[in-house]
C-alpha cells in the first residue's frame, strides 16, 4: 500500500472536460493529499461509464488503508481530509440523497462521495450486482441492493450533507451553510460547471 488516506476519481472521453476544473478546486483546498484518477476508457473494459465506480474503489483498496471517491462533477469548496473520520470498520460513509429520498418516499445515498475502510463486503457485492445488471446507474444499482432498511443500516454510515450537497438542494432549500463540496448533478448541474470554466 502506498498510502494511508487516498482520495480517488475516475472519468473517461465523455466527462475528461470537467477534469481539469475538479482538480484545480481539488488541490486548492487539499495541497497535501494523494489523489489518483482513473481513466475509465482504460479501465474495466466490459463495463460503461459510472458503471466502472465500484471496481475503481476496490482497486484503490489495494493501495491504500482508507479510500474516498469522488465524483468529477463536485466542487470541492474546502478542506475534506478529516473526511476519514467518518469511516466505520465494514462500512461505506456515504451522504444521504434527500432530494430522491423525499422524492421517491425511500431512504437514498448518493454515491457522488463514498469513503471506507478496508474492502467492506457491500462493495464487493455493489461491483457483482454492477456486473451482473448495470441499469439505469451505479446509485441505483446499490440502492436495489439496499432496499431493505436494516441492511442500509448495518453497510451505510451516515456522513453530514455538508460533504455532499447536491443541486437539488439549493432548490429544495435544504442546503446546509457551511458547504465542503458542492456537487453539481445532472445536465443542468454540468451547463453550470461548464459556464464556471468558461466565465
Amino acid at each position: 500500500m502506498s498510502s494511508s488516506n487516498l482520495f480517488i476519481t475516475g472519468c473517461d472521453s465523455n466527462s475528461m472536460w470537467q477534469l481539469d476544473w475538479f482538480k484545480e478546486h481539488f488541490y486548492k483546498h487539499n495541497p497535501n493529499v494523494e489523489l489518483h484518477v482513473y481513466n475509465f476508457d482504460d479501465f474495466a473494459e466490459d463495463l460503461n461509464g459510472w458503471f466502472k465506480k465500484p471496481r475503481a474503489m476496490i482497486d484503490a483498496s489495494f493501495r491504500s488503508t482508507k479510500v474516498c471517491w469522488l465524483d468529477t462533477d463536485m466542487e470541492i469548496r474546502d478542506n475534506i481530509e478529516d473526511i476519514f473520520n467518518f469511516i466505520e470498520p465494514n462500512k461505506l460513509a456515504m451522504v444521504e440523497d434527500q432530494p430522491w429520498s423525499i422524492r421517491r418516499k425511500e431512504k437514498w445515498h448518493n454515491s457522488g462521495l463514498v469513503a471506507f475502510a478496508g474492502r467492506p463486503m457491500i462493495l464487493s457485492e455493489w461491483a457483482e450486482a454492477v456486473d451482473a445488471n448495470p441499469d439505469v446507474g451505479d446509485q441505483e444499482v446499490l440502492h436495489n441492493i439496499l432496499r431493505d432498511g436494516l441492511k442500509r443500516h448495518i453497510h451505510i454510515t451516515d456522513i453530514p450533507k455538508t460533504y455532499n450537497t447536491l443541486r437539488l438542494d439549493l432548490l429544495d432549500n435544504t442546503a446546509p451553510n457551511n458547504i465542503k463540496i458542492m456537487h453539481w448533478t445532472g445536465r443542468k448541474g454540468k451547463d453550470e460547471i461548464w459556464r464556471m470554466i468558461h466565465e
